[in-house]
């Protein structure tokens, strides 16, 4: 990676932070000169657009789902649909109903936005860690460009952001760290291998260097590591002992290193990420959210100095988020790529929600969020809720909060941020520790009260007063809560203690069905009672 590159996006970035009004003014009338003499800007007025007034006048809030008419258009080839250059490839990612996502990309949006977003969000860990530029000690589970790829039906590839391979746009600088090593090159006669095995040659590849980072992004990723060397280590040692991958001449015979990973195992039970790699020292991640309530335990498998950064804050729809130090968890708004509008999150966005501008948002709320960008979204409401957490210069910093999405069981509205704010206060309250955890609604068939499950993997003895703390901690974060439970409409909350390895097993199914490691996440609520079902069968040793 260019580390000029990086520093030079990061002084750009941190030079609009003061101005936020007069970048978010000029982009929107860029964006609006490159794109107004479109079909989409023609049939929505955009060439009389000046202001964001006049933007919101002539443009409904729209989600993805709502634009895929004139995605459509784009994807069977008819030009300047959306945007006045067409679309290179198609971002993936699985929407909230299900239905695979395809957001155009262009080289503009790549050249104004993505990549300069890109860049800069790893200024933070290469100013500390220096070594982070480098190509031989970096691990990336995040990035696989080598992967398998999906097309649209006209042949155009359809990826993920993880697989963008950025020489198709003249950015040879952009390889991700750690993928222009030549030891992570995965061989082309095994590049066809599903998600699961290639997450294995990964960490056979990683296993006989020097590995001082390691890019996750996703903390599922990240916590899922430590899972595959205790499952995987023996395949592990037998392949490093032959110089094999998957049993295929890779290396030269390194029966030294196999024996030193096979004492680890005879000591420890187990191989942990810090007995690889003694010198690891960073993890780039996703830190908020549920995640924060056990990537303090995951980060020590990975060794007791090392040190999470957190992760830029984005969806596959466009940028939210790029951190310019070492907060823990909150970044500033990317005003030079995105103009941003806002909605309350303690209601649903809708196509005329009165929406607010990022100087007026405040801190401690949680907010929809709704941008505009080159590369074709307008007025784009995505499925992500973020959390004001303080300023940089005059610009909000904000930090994923959850999903949008909603329970009620009494017309209360339970939001992914206010569920995992209530546990997390339960858990400081009892003193638990957790692995994970996810949301269920309960609604009996016969009209009887409704109620909440948790399924909760401890990270230590399982916590009795955690139902009860939780309960409390819930009727604080939604008064809808506390109405329904007063009143009876609402019974109280279940903890089910599951077994430690629960969620790491549903992560692992996923994986082994297809799934990409960078898209199988968290989930605050279960999205399925087949997956709720799975991780309560899983119950504890003890209670088996």
């Amino acid at each position: 990676m260019d580390a000029e590159r990086v520093l030079a996006e990061h002084r750009r970035l941190l030079e609009s932070l003061d101005r936020p009004e007069e970048v978010q003014r000029d982009l929107l009338t860029r964006v609006l000169e490159q794109n107004a003499d479109t079909a989409f800007g023609r049939e929505h007025g955009l060439a009389g657009v000046r202001t964001v007034d006049d933007l919101r006048r002539a443009v409904p809030i729209r989600t993805h789902e709502a634009l895929m008419p004139w995605i459509e258009r784009a994807m069977d080839g008819e030009p300047r649909v959306l945007t006045a250059d067409d679309p290179v490839v198609y971002f993936s990612s699985s929407g909230s109903t299900g239905r695979e996502k395809h957001i155009p990309v262009t080289r503009t949006y790549m050249q104004w936005t993505f990549l300069p977003f890109y860049y800069a969000g790893f200024a933070p860990m290469l100013r500390t860690l220096p070594e982070a530029a480098g190509p031989s000690g970096v691990l990336n589970l995040w990035q696989d460009p080598t992967a398998p790829r999906a097309r649209t039906r006209k042949g155009q590839p359809h990826i993920g952001a993880s697989q963008v391979d950025y020489r198709r746009f003249g950015e040879t600088s952009a390889v991700g760290p750690g993928n222009d090593s030549p030891w992570s090159r995965i061989p082309d006669e095994l590049a066809d291998a599903d998600p699961w095995e290639r997450g294995y040659y990964k960490l056979r590849l990683a296993a006989e260097q020097d590995i001082r980072v390691v890019v996750g992004v996703n903390p599922a990723m990240v916590a899922g590591l430590p899972y595959q060397l205790r499952t995987l280590w023996p395949r592990l040692v037998e392949d490093i002992r032959a110089g094999t991958l998957d049993g295929r001449p890779h290396t030269e015979p390194n029966p030294e290193r196999a024996d030193e990973i096979a004492r680890y195992a005879k000591t420890f039970g187990t191989v942990l990420p810090y007995h690889l790699w003694p010198r690891l020292n960073a993890v780039l991640v996703w830190n908020s959210a549920l995640a924060s309530l056990y990537l303090p335990r995951v980060r020590e498998t990975y060794g007791p100095g090392v040190r999470t950064f957190a992760a830029p804050i984005a969806s596959c729809e466009g940028p939210a988020g790029v951190p310019v130090d070492l907060h823990p968890t909150g970044a500033p708004l990317y005003v030079p790529g995105c103009v941003y509008e806002f909605v309350p999150a303690d209601g649903p966005v809708t196509a005329d929600s009165e929406t607010l501008l990022c100087t007026e948002i405040e801190e401690g709320q949680d907010y929809h969020l709704v941008f505009s960008h080159v590369g074709g979204m307008y007025r784009c409401a995505v499925t992500d809720v973020v959390r004001v957490v303080g300023r940089v210069g005059r610009t909000p910093r904000v930090e994923y909060a959850g999903r949008d999405t909603v329970r009620s069981a009494a017309g209360e509205r339970l939001t992914e941020a206010k569920a995992v704010r209530a546990l997390r206060a339960a858990c400081h309250d009892t003193g638990a520790e957790i692995r994970n955890a996810t949301y269920r609604l309960d609604t009996p068939a016969d009209g009887t009260a409704g109620h909440y499950q948790v399924a909760v993997a401890f990270a230590g003895p399982p916590v009795p007063a955690l139902a009860d703390a939780l309960d409390v901690r819930l009727a604080q974060q939604c008064p809808g809560y506390r109405s329904g439970r007063r009143s009876g409409r609402i019974a109280p909350v279940e903890v089910i203690t599951v077994h430690e390895d629960a969620f790491l097993r549903e992560w692992e199914r996923a994986v082994r069905g297809g799934q990409r490691p960078p898209r199988v996440k968290d989930r605050v609520f279960v999205p399925a009672d087949d997956a709720w079902a799975r991780i309560v069968a899983a119950r504890p040793l003890d209670a088996a």
